[in-house]
């Protein structure tokens, strides 16, 4: 299970006409909406690994505190939420050295996970994760074509989880195989989209290989309430605002009928598997 800690205004989706310049006077709704989802995940002993974006952090620090004081992991999703494409190595190296670095301080924890904005994930950006102390990214999608999601050289994403370097993972987010071809089925939009009953079984089928399922969900989008942009092109409308209304709902069910656990417990499980293998 995993969120990704960022406001409604940071999104991809409406970067069009949302200047960055105006985040600072933008309505702060991220917190309530991260309060509702620890209230979720408590009723149903859920634990999860939320990725916490470094400007969220800065501002909200008391409820990065009550997420790493119910037991979630807190993990990384950089500082400024800007897809890696458009980064030089040295930006992303400051951008994430920034955000890891007010997160543990907040926490008083290491943080050993990463995720890219809208999965921009990129060859050159892991020996950086791992040189500034990084055990895991999870910003694979292994999915059909998408004009955001980022790809790493030779992975098809046809295991959950790939030691990409010495003592350094990639976990992917959830596909249905469809030959060579993924089907987006790790959460987001696709969770919004998708009627529930159809989006469980395709849960089911992807544990029943064997693989460990992996989510991923924004507090935006279990707030239905939050401004109405105008001036959105008819695409990004239908992405962020569709399936707003009943997409808490939809969350608690999910809590309820699977068994979850932060991504960091999963890493370090197959760690140890694999050094007691290793050891026999």
């Amino acid at each position: 299970m995993s969120i990704d800690v960022e406001d409604w205004f940071q999104v991809e989706n409406l970067k069009g006409v949302v200047a960055r310049d105006t985040w600072s006077a933008r309505e702060l709704r991220v917190e309530r909406n991260v309060d509702r989802m620890l209230t979720s995940m408590a009723a149903a002993d859920v634990r999860s690994t939320c990725f916490v974006l470094g400007w969220i952090a800065e501002r909200c620090p008391a409820v990065v505190r009550r997420i790493a004081d119910a037991g979630h992991e807190i993990a990384s999703h950089g500082y400024g939420h800007d897809l890696l494409g458009r980064m030089s190595v040295a930006a992303f190296r400051a951008d994430v050295s920034r955000s890891k670095s007010v997160l543990e301080q907040l926490t008083g924890a290491e943080v050993r996970g990463y995720r890219a904005p809208a999965f921009s994930i990129t060859d050159w950006a892991i020996p950086v994760l791992q040189e500034l102390g990084f055990t895991y990214d999870s910003s694979l999608f292994p999915t059909v074509a998408h004009d955001r999601y980022g790809r790493l050289s030779g992975l098809e994403g046809s295991q959950a989880v790939i030691e990409l370097r010495p003592g350094f993972h990639e976990v992917c987010i959830s596909c249905l195989r469809l030959g060579s071809r993924g089907l987006p089925w790790g959460g987001g939009g696709y969770f919004r989209l998708i009627p529930y009953p159809v989006f469980r079984r395709g849960i089911e089928h992807i544990l029943r290989t064997g693989d460990p399922y992996v989510f991923y969900i924004h507090p935006w989008e279990i707030d239905p309430g939050q401004p109405r942009l105008n001036d959105l092109s008819s695409t990004s409308r239908f992405r962020h605002y569709t399936g707003l209304a009943a997409c808490e709902r939809r969350f608690g069910r999910l809590l309820a009928e699977f068994s979850w656990s932060p991504l960091g417990d999963l890493v370090e499980s197959l760690r140890v598997g694999a050094s007691e293998s290793r050891s026999r």
